[in-house]
């Protein structure tokens, strides 16, 4: 097939619209299965992993193709559920361009507002297909209505619903004035209802003034004659579609199949080809300099390997968009990010679970390549002719943390053999050793993501994991100064044990950790035994008096002692600063540091008000505020122990518009009362 006669779509949208079960209808339309699966049933093509079908939601992207009317459509079933928000990244950066499956409820749905919001930003050609027209409570046309009110002149209505009963039954084409019935087997044919005319010509002459406006030819046509021809308007909204400026919407039924025909026939009429997308950024590793790549045949190979799948007996699965040239089995190509060559042994297209071998991917196609050894999700593969790297998936924040542990003790090494594993195929979430208090962390995007991990640890690999709340990494300090003399003697018959120090402690550290000053003169400490105090005082810091975390900001000063001229030795003085360290704790006035961080957080106007009064009750400071397009960005500071759970709290007070980042700032003095609580933890 040539690769002008291909189409990548993107299915995405709110978790539970149907994206799916628009997948399943595609294949069945396209002759591809035998009949429709469902996701209550587990039988569908795109959701094939154990946990996908566990829970009845989508968790990983997954990518079919078929052909329609001479064209071959790649289709990516997106993920809605928030958590897995990377997989949506993922996918739009390979296919460029989408469809919103939105719920005929009569309302934009968050998810659905989102996704416009995100394909209007980036440009991203976008079609809604309203689905569930057939349910007892749609309404199709209040749903197009409320799209209409929140984007405007971007939502262009292509087709105009018959309704009987309160339900939509069929379209008129607003282009053609073709009036259409659903039927179980497709479509047919019928007059337009008279009482429609009016509509018809009113949403037509709609449709012409956008249309126009998506150039100067067009608009020029437009003054002269106050009307466009069919084949002008399909220019103009093809146009406007791929500038990402015009969005089509159009109704249906996936789980009936009703008006998913019509779709395919859009989808290969009006969605702009791999050539007709907007280039993609890029670096030319030999010059350094930035690039817009736009799809082209005339150029050596790159693509981008967008998704990463490892299965325990078939192997690792890189899952890549050609962008320029095409990619041949035997080929050897250049990993721009690790600087190795890969050779390609194998090569495949994806139906679900299925690999179908094949011996190329041609411009603007979608395939997978088996077994790479040094290539991971986001590398750029290239013809080392043309050394190129494109821009990186950018992944969103992973500002959900818990710690994870083997549940059993002898499996430690299994789980986090998993973990690694796992990462290959979502590098949206993080794994990382808090050196502070020792446990591993696990972060990602919200409690639903982290628990599927688990589950898949299990699944996959055979091993348990538990999550429990993260410890904090509290210090202790001193607020005062104290001197304390330390005294080690140990006389058990032979050799003695020796050694006295003076020792002067204040907060205040040169570092804010540590700093040991010698102060001594006239050998009350010898030299050779300086060393062994500091030792002493090193090891006595790793546990404060007050709940045994870490003591930092401490100013040691040794400015006297004594010692033995036979029986001193370094224990003694190891000793005795550790006994010098414990004397003068109990009268320095000790506190528990916490840690601080600093926040931004970004949400829409009307929830300010909210978070403000969230931020209080968690101790929190608003330091400022910022306008962030149509949101407002607040900067903040709060303890880390108030903010454990913020990201699914932040979701719930934002019905999930809001999102969030935070970064380490300080060590602040915590409250008596935070103080209390923490040591009798």
């Amino acid at each position: 097939m040539s690769n002008t006669n291909i189409k990548n779509v993107a299915l995405i949208g709110h978790g539970g619209s149907g994206k799916t079960s628009l997948a399943e209808a595609f294949l069945f339309n396209a002759g591809v299965i035998p009949k429709m699966g469902s996701t209550l049933s587990g039988n569908t093509v795109m959701d094939f992993m154990p946990e996908e079908i566990e829970r009845h939601i989508s968790i990983s992207l997954s990518l079919a193709h078929f052909n329609w009317r001479g064209v071959k459509i790649n289709v990516i079933d997106v993920p809605g559920f928030y958590d897995f928000e990377g997989e949506f990244e993922e996918a739009v950066r390979a296919v460029g361009s989408a469809i919103l499956v939105a719920d005929a409820c009569g309302y934009v749905t968050v998810g659905a507002e989102k996704a416009v919001n995100y394909c209007l930003k980036r440009h991203v050609p976008l079609i809604i297909f309203v689905n569930g027209v057939d349910k007892e409570n749609a309404d199709y046309v209040k749903t197009v209505e409320a799209f209409h009110d929140m984007f405007g002149r971007k939502i262009a209505t292509m087709h105009a619903p018959i309704i009987r009963n309160g339900k939509m039954q069929g379209y008129v084409s607003v282009i053609s004035g073709k009036a259409y019935e659903f039927k179980p087997s497709g479509r047919e044919e019928i007059p337009v209802p008279k009482e429609m005319e009016e509509e018809i010509a009113a949403l037509k002459a709609s449709l012409i003034e956008a249309a126009a406006e998506t150039s100067d030819e067009l608009l020029e046509k437009y003054f002269e004659a106050n009307w466009l021809s069919n084949d002008d308007i399909i220019i103009g909204v093809k146009r406007g579609l791929a500038l990402g400026d015009t969005i089509p919407i159009m109704g249906g039924s996936a789980t009936m199949n009703i008006g998913v025909i019509n779709l395919l026939d859009e989808i290969v009429a009006i969605m702009p080809s791999p050539q007709e997308r907007r280039p993609v950024g890029a670096t030319l590793l030999d010059t350094g300099e930035k690039a817009d790549v736009f799809c082209s045949a005339n150029l050596p190979f790159a693509g981008q390997v967008f998704k990463t799948t490892v299965d325990p007996f078939a192997g690792k699965l890189s899952v890549v968009r050609v962008f320029t040239g095409s990619l041949k089995l035997g080929d050897t190509v250049f990993n721009s990010a690790s600087g190795k060559e890969e050779k390609i042994t194998s090569l495949y297209l994806l139906r679900g679970k299925k690999q179908e071998p094949t011996e190329v991917l041609n411009l603007g196609d979608i395939g997978a390549i088996g077994k790479l050894t040094a290539t991971e999700t986001g590398d750029t593969l290239c013809d080392a002719r043309r050394k190129i790297a494109f821009n990186k998936i950018v992944m969103p924040p992973a500002v959900y943390a818990m710690a994870i542990k083997a549940q059993k003790a002898e499996e430690e090494d299994k789980v986090f053999q998993g973990l690694n594993k796992l990462k290959d195929e979502d590098k949206s979430f993080v794994v990382e050793k808090n050196p502070e208090t020792g446990e591993t962390i696990i972060r990602g995007l919200g409690e639903t993501q982290l628990d599927v991990i688990c589950r898949r640890l299990k699944n996959k690999y055979g091993c348990s994991a538990i999550l429990t709340e993260p410890a904090i990494a509290y210090k202790e300090t001193i607020t005062v100064a104290a001197e304390a003399e330390g005294k080690h003697k140990k006389q058990s018959g032979g050799a003695g044990q020796f050694g006295v120090v003076n020792i002067k402690f204040e907060p205040g550290a040169a570092d804010g950790e540590f700093e040991f000053v010698d102060a001594t003169v006239g050998g009350s400490v010898p030299k050779q035994f300086i060393p062994a105090v500091e030792k002493g005082l090193r090891d006595a810091i790793k546990k404060g008096p007050l709940a045994g975390y870490p003591v930092i900001n401490l100013k040691c000063t040794l400015f006297d002692g004594k010692y033995h001229p036979v029986d001193s030795k370094e224990v003694a003085f190891i000793s005795a600063a550790k006994l010098a360290f414990d004397d003068a704790m109990t009268r320095a006035k000790p506190v528990i540091l916490e840690p601080i961080y600093s926040y931004e957080i970004i949400v829409p106007s009307e929830y300010v008000g909210d978070v403000l009064g969230d931020m209080s009750k968690r101790r929190g400071r608003v330091l400022g505020m910022e306008n962030d397009g149509n949101s407002q960005k607040i900067l903040a500071e709060a303890p880390l122990s108030e903010m454990l759970k913020y990201a699914m709290d932040l979701r719930s007070m934002t019905q999930a518009r809001g999102r969030f980042s935070g970064v380490f700032a300080r060590y602040e003095i915590a409250p008596n009362d935070i103080k209390d609580r923490i040591i009798k933890v």
